[in-house]
């Protein structure tokens, strides 16, 4: 079914797609690549929220598409959301084949926009390179899927397994390099999530920090839109003058019933979680995450927070940072996970290791 010229073109469109991954949320990002004779003539990837899809984006580059073959990383969407249809876009543009990596996992498209080419004599085919694809957008496939994003806990810790001293001092455990790749994975996600236990003890503001960024212009641009900062705050304690509080990002406060709300607290988004036998309730916070779109959630949080989620089924992946220091058996462990046998052990797959400056980074999927 596909040439070695479809491959090729396929692969590219997945480099636009993942070009992106810090500017295209909650839309999903796509690459699009329209040939025509074997020449490329329109390139695209899907802009911020509300711009062009990467369809279109190809299609005004292009200028004139007609007997173009268009490549797509994901099913032309068929429904009016904030833009038109793409699939309409590409019809009225006399392409006559398109080319999908895979079906739109959402259900209002899920074959629609296949099915509007088709009805319109547009030669379609789609599944190539579709495992490449999917691997593009995880997060927003599993909120479509699942009905909640993909969630991954940034954890630091020594070669002990140690994330603070007893006092609660943690800064700075790894070096500058795994701190710079940590703002890469802020400025992918779509929401931070961090309790008010960390809120207290470290005044974080968890913010994409620009200048922490390297110079690329890719890397520049992710700090251009800042992700919701979640905390669970069951008692509203989050103080006045805190940096999680600080216009340069929005931030939601979950609470539970009952809580008292500080004048200093009024302007803020606030958001009621039910309680679980644990504590609040985690999976109602991601089913709430999933409403407002998001599709990429990072943890940042203390053991307790991160271990909760863990044990509740809620990770994805754990991203570990681990520095070649020794901070001493009084010092805090990684995850609070009160285990009392060999029987209860967590078993990790280890997706990826690599060195990140002077440490090494960790990712991990629970089995």
């Amino acid at each position: 079914m596909f040439s070695p010229l479809d491959t090729r073109m396929m692969a590219r469109a997945l480099q636009l797609a993942r070009r992106g991954r810090f500017r295209a949320a909650p839309n999903p990002h796509v690459g699009c690549v329209l040939v025509r004779e074997g020449a490329v003539i329109g390139e695209g990837t899907t802009q911020p929220a509300g711009g062009h899809h990467a369809e279109v984006e190809a299609l005004a580059m292009a200028g004139d598409a007609r007997g173009a073959t268009a490549y797509v990383t994901l099913e032309p969407c068929s429904h009016h959301g904030k833009t038109g249809p793409c699939a309409e876009a590409l019809i009225a543009a006399g392409v006559v084949r398109v080319v999908a990596a895979m079906e739109d996992p959402n259900p209002r498209v899920a074959g629609g926009g296949l099915s509007k080419l088709r009805e319109a004599g547009i030669a379609v085919d789609c599944g190539l390179l579709q495992s490449e694809a999917e691997e593009v957008i995880p997060g927003f496939i599993a909120r479509m899927r699942r009905g909640r994003g993909r969630v991954r806990a940034k954890l630091a810790m020594s070669l002990d397994g140690r994330t603070a001293m007893a006092s609660g001092e943690s800064q700075w455990i790894t070096g500058p390099a795994a701190r710079q790749d940590v703002q890469r994975l802020r400025a992918a996600s779509c929401a931070i999530v961090t309790g008010v236990g960390t809120v207290l003890a470290d005044n974080c503001s968890l913010t994409v920090r620009r200048e922490q960024l390297d110079a690329s212009s890719l890397a520049q641009e992710a700090g251009q839109r800042q992700p919701l900062r979640v905390v669970l705050d069951s008692a509203l304690q989050t103080p006045a003058g805190a940096n999680i509080l600080s216009a340069d990002a929005p931030t939601l406060l979950c609470h539970t019933a009952g809580a008292g709300v500080e004048s200093h607290l009024l302007p803020v988004d606030r958001a009621e979680l039910p309680v679980a036998a644990t504590g609040m309730d985690l999976s109602a916070l991601m089913s709430l995450l999933a409403t407002r779109q998001c599709n990429e959630i990072l943890v940042e949080s203390g053991p307790r927070l991160a271990g909760a989620m863990l044990q509740a089924g809620l990770l994805d992946e754990l991203i570990v940072y681990m520095a070649p220091v020794l901070m001493g058996s009084s010092a805090n462990p990684l995850l609070h996970l009160p285990l009392d046998s060999m029987a209860q052990k967590v078993a990790l797959k280890v997706v990826d290791v690599r060195q990140v400056g002077s440490d090494w980074r960790f990712t991990l999927a629970p089995e």
